[in-house]
């Protein structure tokens, strides 16, 4: 039985729901093997090679090796098992997140410590807006729920849930890093049955 979505709609937003866990399931598996610090050696000495030894379609494949989270989200990944590939990197969830929406990491900071963005200009398409303004796992209404990047990392519903997973796994001490994963994570978890 196919599973209802009435939030297929959200602008810009992926939802990881039940049949996205199920499609991402091998990339997330990769995802997790970079914390066993063997494992991020074999991958930076062939990425390739590595990926090539796990059950992941070639679209998954394609987009790990090109950084493009946006399209690792749309194939099931899950961002905090994507935040292993960037971590991998040297890079912040602030990195990934500005990357994600088409901004630079100055730009997309700003517009955080601004307020985020709005529903509408996620709707419009704007460059601005090209992640999503839904929270993470915490559901809230926006990205950063407490309406900054330093208040989703100070004890939002929203930062809450992505400050100490987050920030261990990318080992980025700022706030906005927090914020941003959690808005331009473009994804929350919609729990379901088949």
């Amino acid at each position: 039985m196919a599973l209802d979505k009435p939030y297929a709609d959200i602008p810009g937003t992926t939802v990881f729901d039940a049949e996205m866990s199920r499609r991402g399931y091998p990339l997330n598996q990769f995802c997790m093997s970079l914390m066993q610090a063997h494992n991020r050696e074999r991958f930076r000495a062939d990425e390739r090679a590595y990926l090539d030894e796990w059950p992941m379609s070639a679209a998954q494949k394609s987009a790990v090796l090109a950084r493009d989270y946006n399209a690792m989200l749309a194939e099931g990944g899950n961002i905090y098992f994507l935040a292993k590939i960037f971590s991998t990197d040297g890079k912040s969830f602030v990195h990934a997140a500005a990357k994600m929406t088409g901004m630079s990491e100055d730009e997309y900071q700003a517009m955080m410590l601004a307020g985020g963005r709005s529903p509408q200009s996620a709707a419009t398409g704007s460059a601005a807006s090209a992640g999503s303004a839904t929270g993470a796992s915490a559901g809230s209404a926006t990205g950063a729920s407490a309406g900054s990047a330093s208040g989703a990392s100070t004890g939002s519903a929203s930062g809450a849930s992505t400050g100490s997973a987050s920030d261990a796994a990318t080992g980025s001490a700022t706030g906005a890093s927090t914020g941003s994963a959690t808005d331009a994570g473009c994804h929350r978890y919609i729990g379901g049955e088949d």
